[in-house]
């Protein structure tokens, strides 16, 4: 039994950043799957940006249209990390649906379901907490229904989506 070689095993240093933390430096498709060291993959998001709350909205929602849900959910857990703790719920929820919907791209559709219902349950759950039912133009009932459906349908189907289609419009209008 042959197996490709780690990252040991080829003689590399493991993958760290300036600060000495392990930072996986691997490829990765569009939906955040990691490729083989060499190969072609999609740009990532550079980490621990800081950005205004409008700017993560906007630059999420252009990640999901492109169907690139993994990406986004890097916005959003930046937004979590770096935001004011009172709407660290509202960031981390919005992060869980991205993962939800990343999942369901990827054929886990039974892991995807319970991601996006826990990313809804938290979303209204900061929004019932907060009073705020549209932070930064997002209509957050719109994306509680959204991911019902689409937790709904993945239930029923059991087939991966294609996360372009299937994405949220983040201020309302048309989910897919």
């Amino acid at each position: 039994m042959s197996t490709a070689p780690g990252p040991y095993d080829s003689g590399r240093e493991r993958d760290r950043d300036e600060e000495g933390r392990a930072r996986n430096q691997r490829p990765r498709d569009g939906l955040g799957r990691p490729l083989p060291y060499g190969a072609d993959g999609v740009p990532r998001q550079p980490e621990g940006v800081v950005r205004a709350p409008e700017e993560s909205v906007a630059e999420a929602q252009a990640l999901l249209d492109a169907g690139r849900p993994f990406h986004a959910h890097e916005v959003f857990e930046d937004a979590w990390k770096s935001g004011p703790a009172t709407e660290r719920g509202l960031w981390k929820g919005l992060a869980q649906l991205a993962v939800g919907l990343t999942h369901s791209a990827r054929g886990n559709t039974t892991g995807g379901a319970r991601l996006l219902l826990r990313g809804a349950g938290a979303v209204a759950a900061w929004s019932a907490e907060s009073g705020r039912e549209r932070p930064y133009g997002m209509d957050v009932v719109e994306l509680g229904n959204w991911a019902e459906a689409l937790a709904g349908l993945l239930e029923r189907e059991g087939t991966a989506v294609d996360a372009a289609a299937h994405a949220p419009r983040l201020r309302g209008g048309s989910a897919g």
